[in-house]
């Protein structure tokens, strides 16, 4: 917002400050470029008269060879909880004649373009969220196999590998399912936002993309604030071992507390998705999602078995969840914002556990239909299933619970005054 961009010939001069730029300054390439937001002198007040810049560390010359260094500097690197491998930095532009910019497109335009980025953005840290877990996983589950402790309930004298304990296969089981999860969700938001881009049919890439927008703070929210989880779990996993930096199980847990920060809080998220994903526009793309996940719905309820009864029940309960508070948000946010705000991240929650909940059925379907097939690989096909039973036994089953937060715990959540805290 203070940034500010003066014209200058075909170019403007910058100057201003950066705080929180991800490798803002290093010297693994020839040139940095920063991409800038400022403002310029006759701008509108607000976020409506931001512009953005392309400044590059250094001035290119007509050839394309590098020319004298831009004026921004890097003023200092910050000391972190975590991702400490990448140098986090505040820039300053301007300190002497003002750094040379590019306008980028038209004035006052910078925040439209850095929302095309944004989105971007935020999906890719919903999929670093999922990497940091994946990772916390396999090296939870290799320390499991080789850790030699304590006797089998099932009978034995001899100490055996940790993960022949029920609640150590808990755990294990409760990283697994998840990482599966938010990474199946994750493939078919991937696959939604291709389609927008490419599909020949006008209103196929609408649809989609309205699929994706939905979908885009949930993936970035749910997935973070998830993998936060896993890689707790993983440090319990190794037991004391696991607060040791020796193991590098805590630089997971370090790494992924960033992702729920950066690229928009969780909070940011919510915000997002219950007023302009749900309230804005009557819950329309939401309901068609529920639509999709009662078909799966109605699948499952045709294959036999113990498994596919156990998933569909807790899915059928998780659809409701949702729905209910779809409705429950449609109907309130124009009369009691607060209230809806009040349990947002409690939904993006329950938005999160009903969708995985949802990519896990369909998972255990196609699993189902490989093992009737005769498929070679049958372990894995039966552990697909297996683990969809283990997320709606154990995961999926939280939604009901997130429900009665979401629609009944606004009244606690602004119950004291500023004083009573």
């Amino acid at each position: 917002i203070k940034t500010r961009a003066t014209r200058e010939g075909d170019h403007y001069r910058i100057s201003g400050q950066k705080i929180f730029i991800t490798f803002g300054e290093h010297d693994l390439t020839d040139n940095i470029i920063h991409l800038v937001l400022a403002r310029a002198p006759d701008a509108p007040p607000g976020v409506k008269g931001i512009s953005l810049f392309i400044v590059p560390k250094f001035l290119v010359n007509k050839d394309g060879s590098l020319g004298a260094r831009n004026d921004v500097q890097c003023v200092s690197i910050e000391h972190k909880l975590g991702i400490k491998a990448t140098p986090t930095a505040v820039l300053a532009y301007g300190e002497k004649d003002g750094a040379v910019g590019y306008l980028v497109g038209q004035e006052n335009r910078g925040l439209e373009y850095m929302f095309i980025m944004m989105n971007a953005s935020r999906f890719a840290v919903g999929m670093e969220g999922l990497a940091v877990a994946e990772r916390a996983y396999q090296q939870a589950l290799g320390y499991a196999r080789e850790r030699i402790q304590s006797r089998d309930l099932g009978g034995g004298h001899d100490p055996v590998p940790i993960i022949r304990h029920p609640d150590v296969r808990r755990m294990l089981m409760s990283m697994k399912a998840q990482t599966e999860a938010m990474r199946a969700l994750a493939y078919v938001v991937a696959a939604s936002l291709d389609t927008a881009h490419l599909h020949p049919d006008k209103a196929e890439r609408a649809r989609h993309q309205a699929f994706a927008d939905l979908m885009i703070p949930v993936i970035k929210g749910w997935c973070t604030e998830t993998s936060i989880g896993v890689a707790s779990t993983g440090i319990q996993v190794h037991g004391g071992m696991g607060y040791m930096e020796e193991t590098g199980a805590a630089q997971f847990f370090r790494d992924a507390r960033i992702t729920t920060i950066y690229e928009g809080t969780t909070a940011i998220q919510s915000n997002d998705l219950v007023g302009r994903k749900i309230a804005r526009e009557g819950g329309a793309t939401a309901n068609a999602v529920i639509a999709m996940m009662r078909a799966v719905e109605a699948e499952l309820g045709k294959e036999p078995g113990e498994d596919m009864a156990a998933i569909r029940a807790s899915l059928s309960a998780g659809v409701s969840s949702f729905a209910q508070c779809v409705d429950w948000i449609v109907a309130t946010f124009g009369s009691d914002v607060k209230a809806v705000h009040a349990g947002s991240v409690p939904f993006l929650m329950l938005s999160g556990i009903v969708f995985g909940g949802w990519q896990m059925a369909r998972a255990a379907l196609a699993a189902r239909r490989k093992l009737d097939a005769g498929a070679e690989d049958a372990s894995f096909y039966k552990a697909k299933i297996g683990t969809a039973r283990f997320y709606a036994g154990h995961i999926l089953s939280q939604a009901p619970g997130l429900r009665e937060t979401i629609l009944r715990g606004a009244p606690g959540v602004m119950a004291l005054s500023e004083e009573q805290f």
